[in-house]
C-alpha cells in the first residue's frame, strides 16, 4: 500500500467516525429515540455524552454494570496505557530510524504520497545495522511495561473482586449449589432423593431445595402466548392512537375482528398452559436439582468436596445466579453434552475453513494486479488512481469487517448447544471460541494467505517459525493498518446502534409489528472482548515491525474507552455478573502476544544479519511465560472460588441480622423454573395487555 492510499483510508474513516457520532448526538436528543439511545435511562437529563463518560467513576461503573463492567472498562485503560507507551517508543524512536534508513530505495521527499508505506517498517533499516540495537531495546522495554502493568492489573482486580465480595450483600448464587447425576430408586423422587441425602450428610447447612422440571413443550406454549399477547396489545394500542373506528380489509376483516380472533386464541393457549404446567410439576422431574444452604461455607463444602464414591453421582456445581439460569438446557444428559462437544469442534473447524476461503478473496483484494487479472473487466476502472486506492486500501478491512460481524451470534450458537446451563457461561464459552477463531482467521490466516498461500507447513518446522512469520507478517502490515483504521468507524457505529434504529423506525412504520422497546440489551461480552483483544494483538505483532500500525491502534482504544463507557450507562443491562472471570482471559491473551512478539522479533534480527540480539532474545519468551505462571499461582485461585477465610467472615458478620430471615424466606423458592409461575395477564379490556409471564 501507497501513502496515499493509506491517507485516503484514514480520511475516509475519520469523515465517517465523526459524521457517526454527530449522528448521534442529534438523534439522542430527539424524543422518538429515547428508546433506541436510552432505554435504561428514558427520563434522565441530557448532557453531552464525551463530558458525562469523563466523569464516571469506577464506583459509578461497577453500581451500572457490576465487576464485569468493571473489567471490560479496565481492559481499555490497561490497552491505552500499554499503547501510550508504546507509541511514544515507536512512533518516537523505531519510526525514524525506520524511515531515515534506505535499504528498500533511496527518499524522494517530492514524491512521498506515492511512496510505499514499507519505508517505515525495519524492512527499511540496512542489514546489520547498529540501529537495530534500538529496536532490541524497544523489545525489552515494552515487555517490561506490559508486565508490570499485567501484574498491576490482576492484582487490582483480585482485590476488588474480594472487595466487592465482602461488602455485598447476601445473593441467591452464595448459598446455593446445583446438583446433577441424582441416583434415584424405584418408588422414590428426585425431591425425596435430594432431602434424605443432604439431610443426612449436610444436616448442620441444609436449608432446602428445588427439583428441576422438563419445561420444553410449556415454554413453546408460552413463546406463542406471549407473541399473540403482543399483537393484541398493539392492535389495541393502534386503535387508541389513531381513533379511527374499525375498517375492514378488503371488505372481510376489521381490526375488531382481529382483537377478536386473538383475544380467543390467547385463552385457549392460557388453559392449555395451565394443564401443562400442572402436568410438569407432577411428573416431568429432571435428576437435577437447586440445593440451597444456610451459609456460604456450607455451598462451597458441597461444591468442592465429592459427594459420592461414585463420581458420576450427585455432581455439584456452583450455581449460577437466578436471573442468569438458562433453563432449555437442563435436561441434557451428561452423554448428550459429550456429543454436543464434539459436533460443536468439528463445525467450529469447518467454520474456520470456510472463513479462510474468505480471507484468501479479502487479500487478494490488495494485491491490484491479481485484481485485475481475476477481473480483467475492471482494469479501466482499477487505473483511476482514487478508485485503487479505495479498493486496495479500504475495501478488503470493509468485507473483513462486515463478515467477522455475523460469527459471534454463530459462536454463541455453537455455546448454547453444548447444554452451558447459565447465559453467563454460554458468554464465556462463546468468548474463548470467539478469541481463538479471531486470533486465527483474522490475524494468522490473513498472514499466510495473503504472503503465501498455503504455507500452513510453517507450524510443521518450529526451529524456523520465527525466521517464517518474520517474512511473512511484515508482508501484511499494510492490510492490517488499514484493517485498525477501519475499525474506528465500527467502533464508533456502537454509538448509532444502527440495527436497533432501523428496528424502531421499522416498528413505528408498521404499529401492528411494533417492536418491545421495553427490554434494554445485555452487554455482548463474548464479541466486544475478543475484538479489544485482536487490537491488542496486532499492536504488539507489529511493534517493531511497523510501529507506524500504533498510534492507530492507540486512538481506537481510546474511542473505546468513551464510547462503551457512555454504552454501558445509557445502553446495556446487566444480564449477569461473573465477578470479574473475563479477566483471566485477558491476561493470558496478552501473554500470548508478548510471546508472538519475541518470536518475530527473534526471527527480524536473523533476517538482518544480528544473530547476537537474536540470542540475548532467546530468555525473553521464557521469562515471559514464568511471569505469567507466577500470576496463575497468585490470583487465578481467587477468580476460581472464594476462601475459607472469606466465607467464614462473610457469614459470622450476617448471622446475626435480623434480615437474614427474610433472606431465606425467598432463597426457598429464588430458583423455581418461571415456566411454572402462575400466568398473569389483564382481562379483556381495552387496556394495554399485560406480560403473560412477570418473567421467563
Amino acid at each position: 500500500m501507497i501513502l496515499s492510499a493509506l491517507a485516503t483510508s484514514v480520511g475516509l474513516n475519520l469523515a465517517l467516525t465523526v459524521l457517526l457520532a454527530a449522528a448521534y448526538s442529534l438523534l439522542r436528543r430527539r424524543p422518538p429515540y429515547v428508546e433506541v439511545y436510552a432505554p435504561r435511562r428514558p427520563y434522565a437529563p441530557l448532557e453531552p455524552w464525551l463530558a458525562a463518560a469523563w466523569r464516571r467513576s469506577e464506583d459509578d461503573v461497577h453500581a451500572a454494570a457490576g465487576l464485569d463492567g468493571v473489567v471490560f472498562v479496565r481492559i481499555f485503560v490497561f490497552s491505552i496505557r500499554v499503547f501510550a507507551a508504546a507509541a511514544v517508543l515507536g512512533v518516537g524512536v523505531l519510526l525514524p530510524v525506520n524511515f531515515l534508513d534506505h535499504q528498500l530505495q533511496e527518499i524522494d521527499f517530492t514524491d512521498l504520497p506515492n511512496k510505499s508505506i514499507d519505508l517505515f517498517s525495519v524492512s527499511n533499516v540496512q542489514d546489520g545495522s547498529s540501529k537495530l540495537w534500538l529496536h532490541f531495546s524497544a523489545v525489552y522495554i515494552i515487555t517490561g511495561i506490559t508486565c508490570y502493568l499485567l501484574y498491576h492489573e490482576y492484582k487490582y482486580i483480585s482485590g476488588k473482586r474480594l472487595e466487592y465480595f465482602m461488602i455485598s450483600k447476601p445473593l441467591p448464587q452464595h448459598f446455593t449449589v446445583l446438583v446433577r447425576a441424582i441416583p434415584l430408586s424405584d418408588g422414590v423422587s428426585v425431591g425425596d432423593a435430594v432431602d434424605k441425602f443432604f439431610k443426612e450428610y449436610h444436616a448442620s447447612t441444609y436449608l432446602s431445595h428445588t427439583v428441576v422440571h422438563q419445561t420444553g413443550k410449556l415454554r413453546r406454549l408460552l413463546n406463542d402466548a406471549e407473541s399473540i399477547c403482543t399483537k393484541l396489545t398493539n392492535l389495541k394500542y393502534v386503535r387508541r392512537s389513531t381513533g379511527d373506528p374499525p375498517r375492514k380489509f378488503l371488505g372481510l376483516f376489521s381490526r375488531n375482528d382481529l382483537v377478536g380472533k386473538y383475544q380467543k386464541r390467547l385463552e385457549d393457549l392460557e388453559e392449555n398452559v395451565r394443564m401443562e404446567q400442572s402436568d410438569a410439576t407432577r411428573r416431568q422431574e429432571i435428576a437435577a436439582a437447586f440445593v440451597s444452604f444456610r451459609s456460604r461455607y456450607g455451598a462451597a463444602n458441597a461444591v468442592y468436596i465429592r459427594q459420592s464414591d461414585n463420581p458420576t453421582e450427585w455432581q455439584t456445581e456452583l450455581a449460577p445466579d437466578p436471573h442468569d439460569v438458562y433453563w432449555p438446557f437442563f435436561s441434557t444428559s451428561f452423554m448428550e453434552r459429550w456429543i454436543a462437544k464434539f459436533v460443536v469442534f468439528v463445525a467450529s473447524v469447518l467454520l474456520i475453513l470456510v472463513f479462510l476461503l474468505v480471507v484468501a478473496f479479502v487479500q487478494g483484494l490488495t494485491y491490484l494486479e491479481q485484481l485485475e487479472q481475476w477481473l480483467p473487466f475492471l482494469r479501466n476502472i482499477l487505473e483511476i488512481a482514487v478508485v485503487s486506492q479505495l479498493v486496495t486500501g479500504y475495501l478488503p478491512s470493509v468485507i473483513l469487517h462486515f463478515l467477522s460481524s455475523y460469527v459471534p451470534s454463530i459462536m454463541k450458537l455453537f455455546s448454547t448447544m453444548q447444554g452451558f446451563v447459565s447465559v453467563s457461561g454460554i458468554e464465556r464459552s462463546a468468548c474463548n471460541k470467539m478469541l481463538r477463531f479471531t486470533i486465527w482467521t483474522v490475524c494468522f490466516a490473513n498472514v499466510l494467505t495473503g504472503s503465501v498461500l498455503r504455507q500452513y507447513e510453517i507450524f510443521l518446522d518450529p526451529k524456523e517459525l520465527p525466521t517464517k512469520l518474520a517474512v511473512l507478517v511484515p508482508a501484511q502490515a499494510s492490510f492490517f493498518i488499514a484493517y485498525v483504521v477501519t475499525s474506528w468507524t465500527s467502533i464508533t457505529s456502537e454509538l448509532t446502534q444502527i440495527t436497533a434504529l432501523f428496528c424502531h423506525l421499522w416498528g413505528k412504520c408498521a404499529k401492528c409489528c411494533k417492536r418491545d422497546g421495553s427490554k434494554a440489551p445485555s452487554m455482548p461480552y463474548h464479541s466486544e472482548i475478543p475484538r479489544i483483544l485482536l487490537f491488542g494483538l496486532l499492536g504488539l505483532a507489529y511493534f517493531i515491525v511497523a510501529p507506524l500500525i500504533l498510534p492507530f491502534v492507540l486512538v481506537y482504544f481510546c474511542l473505546g474507552y468513551f464510547i462503551f463507557l457512555n454504552q454501558l450507562f445509557n445502553i446495556y443491562v446487566p444480564k449477569y455478573d461473573t465477578g470479574g472471570k473475563f479477566w483471566p482471559v485477558v491476561h493470558s491473551t496478552t501473554i500470548f502476544s508478548l510471546v508472538v512478539l519475541h518470536v518475530i522479533a527473534i526471527g527480524v534480527f536473523g533476517l538482518k544479519k544480528l544473530p547476537l540480539a537474536s540470542s540475548l532474545l532467546l530468555p525473553l519468551p521464557l521469562l515471559t511465560l514464568l511471569f505469567n505462571e507466577f500470576c496463575r499461582n497468585r490470583f487465578l485461585p481467587i477468580f476460581e472460588a472464594y476462601s475459607t477465610e472469606s466465607l467464614i467472615k462473610k457469614d459470622r458478620e450476617e448471622q446475626s441480622k435480623p434480615d437474614m430471615l427474610e433472606f431465606f424466606s425467598n432463597l426457598v423458592t429464588a430458583y423455581r423454573d418461571p415456566a411454572l409461575k402462575p400466568i398473569q395477564r389483564a382481562s379483556n379490556s381495552d387496556e394495554r395487555t399485560a406480560p403473560l409471564l412477570a418473567s421467563v
